[in-house]
């Protein structure tokens, strides 16, 4: 799910064009920096490829990105690649586990949603984001506005494939998330930042979790339900993002696989009626919203008068995840793993 931060004002065109003279010096027209940052020429540079639409061109592997949402960051500090970040920001949940060295070298210019100013001052030479609505306007600023000083962005595909981001909110899905959509962002980057096979190791790594993950389970004796955040109004997972990777693999069911909403905002009453077997429950860090943390969350379900007549609630079928093992990230595949391990837990892997 995304943040839900409300963005500074975007710089003004003087503030832009000032821009330019800073990201010419970190970001020149010529491919004389190699993949590990040295002077050799940079094979395979300038990379051109297609991202959500539009046409991204990379002149040479970036020296000085910045990454402003935590699933990037996370698959580029996983690529090996925290000495080429010059921030990031909007951040749910810790840093990944194994990564919390690399990330400590890593200047984080804002918890939520930066500013554009915030962004620029950082002289960036590429610019990546998880999510659509974080390069648009009302997020940091939109793409052009960056593309226009010579800064190419990257929007990760598992955003744009087969979803509908029009109609506000989180988007809605027009056909299944598949975590082929996260392996090519993963591959995707590695080429931006030179490093094609750090990409395909990690894909290689990712897809084996998945198979120990899913083998010789079956869940189709439990219905999931999902929550990320908010007790008031609910954020509850649709059928077709990143949980439904999860519900997919499993063989389980999602008792709201009937909306294609990214993530409702649905009733507790309905919640109730649909009586999950399961409670897969958001352990966010942050504090936007009511109930981030999986402590609020599970005090709030034992205490309301209609959550906690569920069998879930009742029994305490409770999975906790963290906010990014919810979207589509590389994290999915944690989320993948501890829910698989839940089911085993509770009985309900077959």
């Amino acid at each position: 799910m995304l943040s839900k931060a409300t963005p500074a004002p975007i710089r003004t065109a003087a503030l832009f064009a000032a821009g330019v003279v800073l990201l010419t010096a970190c970001g020149g027209g010529t491919t004389n920096s190699s993949a590990d940052g040295g002077g050799d020429k940079a094979d395979g540079f300038p990379l051109t490829l297609k991202n959500c639409g539009r046409t991204v061109t990379v002149k040479a592997p970036p020296q000085r990105a910045v990454s402003v949402d935590q699933g990037s960051t996370e698959i580029l500090l996983s690529l090996g690649l925290a000495d080429r970040l010059a921030g990031t920001a909007t951040w749910s949940d810790p840093v990944m586990k194994g990564l919390e060295k690399a990330n400590k070298g890593v200047e984080r210019i804002s918890e939520n949603r930066p500013s554009s100013e915030k962004v620029l001052d950082k002289e960036p030479d590429f610019l990546s984001a998880s999510f659509a609505s974080t390069l648009a306007k009302g997020g940091v600023a939109p793409r052009e506005q960056f593309e226009k000083l010579g800064v190419p962005t990257y929007i990760s595909p598992a955003d744009c494939i087969g979803k509908d981001n029009s109609g506000g909110g989180d988007g809605a899905r027009t056909a299944p998330l598949t975590m082929d959509s996260v392996y090519t962002e993963v591959r995707e980057l590695s080429q931006v930042f030179g490093v094609p096979e750090r990409g395909d190791a990690l894909v290689k790594k990712l897809r084996a979790r998945v198979a120990k993950a899913t083998d010789s389970i079956d869940g189709s004796k439990a219905s999931l339900l999902y929550w990320f955040s908010d007790s008031k109004a609910p954020y509850l997972a649709g059928c077709c993002g990143a949980p439904g990777v999860i519900t997919r693999e499993l063989g389980a069911k999602n008792v709201f696989d009937d909306t294609h909403d990214e993530w409702p905002q649905i009733s507790w009453e309905t919640v109730a009626d649909r009586n999950p077997d399961v409670l897969v429950i958001g352990d966010l860090s942050r504090t936007m919203q009511t109930a981030e943390s999986a402590e609020k969350k599970i005090e709030f379900l034992e205490s309301n008068p209609v959550t906690r007549t569920m069998d879930a609630v009742k029994n305490r079928r409770y999975v906790l995840l963290s906010g990014q093992a919810m979207n589509p990230t590389i994290r999915t595949v944690e989320g993948l793993e501890r829910v698989a391990a839940g089911l085993r837990d509770f009985g309900l892997a077959g």
